[in-house]
């Protein structure tokens, strides 16, 4: 049996099903500058990569898995990492196989489950655990945040104007290049605390820092110039409310790939009020 941060392997069916999409959030920059509501109004927000390599952190948890909350708290501190957005973009998954045994997790989906199950068939193989982290689309062990260095895959850059409607566009670099990308575009809540009352975690009360609450994506077109790829979308409503903090992240791949090639994210307005606390 496998074991990462506690984790126990679960094999499961694969889920069938689709997560909710469409409506509006006001974001931020890449440098996490933190602007007012009224800074965003009638004006389009940007966030950009740059060239060089930013990895896509995944934690795919669960409230109702005994061996998550280590990997929930290591995920948590990296919202204090300097390094947060410029070198990496982390994303917390829950997902809904451990619904069934005594408490099921608000923040998870089928969606979500699905996702781990194609992420882990990437791998070559049908078994799923919690807490499992992934980097760049392969198995990982939370350590060192430190890349490789020197890779330039391209520029992702993400832009949202007032109404919600948002494009997304990506510049491939040396070694990316080709026809055929998608898009995937992640709202994030953080500072959310749950009381577990059933199931494994009874009588604890659990934090959560990173978690996706609504993922969209949308195939890239590729523009008249021939250089870059784009999509234009509507910014997807949470699935859950009340979060003190809000990001967006945004991450590129090939189309029928799991890997990404090239990550951007950033908090939006919401935090400065909730002062990133």
């Amino acid at each position: 049996m496998r074991r990462f941060f506690g984790g126990d392997i679960l094999d499961h069916g694969r889920p069938e099903g689709s997560a909710g999409l469409v409506r509006s959030i006001l974001l931020a920059t890449l440098a996490a500058l933190l602007l007012p509501l009224a800074a965003l109004r009638g004006q389009a927000v940007r966030l950009s990569s740059g060239p060089a390599r930013v990895s896509l952190i995944e934690l795919f948890t669960s409230e109702g898995c005994s061996s998550c909350p280590p990997a929930e708290e290591w995920m948590a501190a990296l919202k204090d990492d300097p390094r947060l957005w410029h070198n990496f973009v982390p994303v917390s998954f829950h997902v809904n196989y451990w619904d069934n045994l005594g408490w099921p997790d608000r923040f998870a989906t089928l969606a979500f489950t699905q996702r781990q199950y194609d992420i882990a068939g990437s791998w070559g193989t049908q078994s799923v655990y919690t807490p499992c982290f992934v980097r760049d689309g392969a198995e990982w062990r939370a350590g060192s945040l430190d890349g490789p260095g020197g890779e330039s895959p391209g520029v992702l850059t993400l832009e949202v104007g007032e109404s919600g409607r948002a494009r997304v566009a990506f510049t491939p670099g040396v070694g990316a290049t080709g026809a055929g990308f998608t898009a995937h575009i992640a709202l994030l809540g953080g500072g959310f605390s749950s009381r577990v009352t059933a199931g494994e975690n009874r009588g604890e009360t659990l934090s959560h820092e990173f978690v996706a609450l609504a993922v969209v994506d949308r195939p890239l077109a590729v523009t008249s110039g021939g250089k870059s790829f784009q999509a234009d979308f509507v910014m997807p409503e949470p699935a859950v409310a009340g979060e003190p903090r809000r990001a967006i992240a945004a991450w590129v791949t090939r189309t029928g790939q799991m890997a990404p090639i090239q990550a951007v994210g950033g908090w939006s307005a919401i935090s400065e009020r909730a002062g990133r606390r």
